[in-house]
């Protein structure tokens, strides 16, 4: 009867009127921050920048949404992201969500120190690793803590062995809506969280409305390193810069290919410096550039070409360690990427740019032999040289250098490279300095 009457007056005072005597756009605001991938330098930050930007903005509460297969900060970093989302003046939760998500490593244990924990249907927990201590003390996971050191459990079971601090229903928490209803009514670090209120909706039904939601991701600055840092993007970034790089140096000069490629190198470094390299990977990366390098002078793959690809290939399988009990692996898409985008860059694409790069409009060069230029920049023994109107990568006998401006004449084509000497004065070859003697 009273609740007949309640309903009633609800509507008499006009349709939304509320059953708690409020609305949801009144409830104090709720925080969500993403955690996306590993859980890097830049997401722990981000993380603690969360929480203290929760605690000071009016929020209520503030909600981790976790995807991560792992962390690769050390453990005393991790310590200390734990120990900052235990001991938040805000209450925080954690979600692994939405649907399929994972918190693999030691991104799990932010379920262990959250006030509250849930996740969402066919996700994933576990692969914690060894033990890892917070004030000297094992963080726990209930007593499925020894299963998820090797082994994944998925939301029901994660229920049932007390992974989880907030347990609703049999469904889990499918979607973020439900999160909000779940952390209504709990009373957290001495607060008594108000998430959700009840309306009378234009059909007379009450419904629930939760409170609304502010979301935070990382900057755009953060987000490109943070990005940067993942398996397969720091592993094309780096090769693809340091072929880049090789590509400007060998055509002597320094314009957008340059650019990019040290761009590329720069945040393929600290990807890689991020993530858990092995020493002998990052080795046969360069080795591999080096060895393609030799060949690319002379604008024809060789034998050094193929030992290039071979050291390519084996860097890109050796190159990454594990991450706590998952293995960090390249898949066999970025794989076959990095692998054919490098051989065909240095068996077909490099020779003939540096070729085009420094063609002339004339079919054939051997009729620069015996032409005269100068310099265009000091060859000391190599340079630029500047003959018919084009530039050419140039070298001269180390015993008669060529300054800047000096004229000069080509004596020898070698590949790309123009073989120069001074109009008068220069050195003669050792081999044409002994026919006297031998006659």
């Amino acid at each position: 009867m009273f609740a007949a009457l309640a309903l009633s007056l609800a509507l008499m005072f006009g349709v939304g009127a509320t059953v708690s005597g409020d609305n949801a756009e009144a409830l104090a605001k709720v925080d969500v921050f993403e955690v996306s991938g590993l859980i890097d330098n830049v997401v722990a930050n981000g993380i603690e920048t969360a929480i203290e930007r929760s605690s000071t903005n009016g929020a209520q509460a503030l909600v981790l949404q976790v995807n991560s297969r792992g962390a690769v900060v050390d453990e005393a970093r991790m310590q200390q992201l734990l120990r900052s989302v235990r001991d938040s003046s805000i209450p925080v939760g954690v979600w692994v969500g939405p649907s399929g998500s994972r918190a693999h490593g030691w991104s799990a244990l932010l379920l262990a120190v959250a006030d509250v924990s849930a996740m969402a249907p066919n996700s994933t927990v576990g692969k914690i690793g060894a033990p890892l201590l917070l004030d000297d003390q094992p963080i726990s996971l209930g007593e499925a803590t020894t299963l998820l050191r090797s082994n994944t459990l998925g939301t029901d079971e994660a229920r049932e062995r007390g992974a989880l601090r907030l347990t609703i229903s049999d469904e889990g928490v499918p979607v973020l809506r439900n999160m909000l209803f779940a952390l209504d009514g709990l009373a957290v670090k001495g607060v008594v969280l108000d998430t959700v209120v009840e309306v009378v909706g234009d059909d007379g039904a009450i419904v629930r409305e939760a409170a609304t939601t502010r979301f935070f991701k990382l900057g755009t600055v953060e987000q490109l390193m943070h990005t940067s840092a993942s398996a397969a993007l720091a592993y094309l970034l780096f090769s693809f810069g340091l072929a880049l790089l090789v590509f400007e140096f060998y055509t002597a000069g320094i314009g957008i290919a340059g650019f990019v490629g040290a761009l590329c190198t720069l945040l393929g470094t600290f990807g890689l410096a991020e993530l858990p390299v092995r020493p002998v990977g990052i080795i046969l990366l360069i080795l591999a550039v080096i060895a393609f390098a030799v060949d690319v002078q002379v604008g024809i793959p060789r034998f050094w070409t193929g030992v290039g690809v071979l050291a390519y290939v084996i860097a890109s399988f050796v190159l990454y360690g594990p991450v706590q009990e998952e293995a960090l692996q390249l898949s066999w898409l970025t794989l076959i990427a990095g692998v054919a985008s490098m051989t065909l860059a240095f068996v077909v694409g490099m020779p003939s740019m540096v070729r085009t790069r420094f063609a002339t409009p004339t079919i054939g060069r051997e009729w620069l032999i015996g032409q005269q230029g100068v310099a265009a920049t000091d060859i000391s023994p190599e340079g630029e040289a500047d003959v018919r109107g084009a530039k050419w990568r140039a070298r001269t006998n180390r015993a008669t250098p060529i300054k800047s401006g000096q004229p000069l004449k080509v004596a020898a084509i070698d590949g790309v490279t123009l073989d120069v000497e001074p109009l008068e004065g220069a050195a003669r070859d050792y081999r044409e300095m002994r026919k006297p003697r031998e006659q």
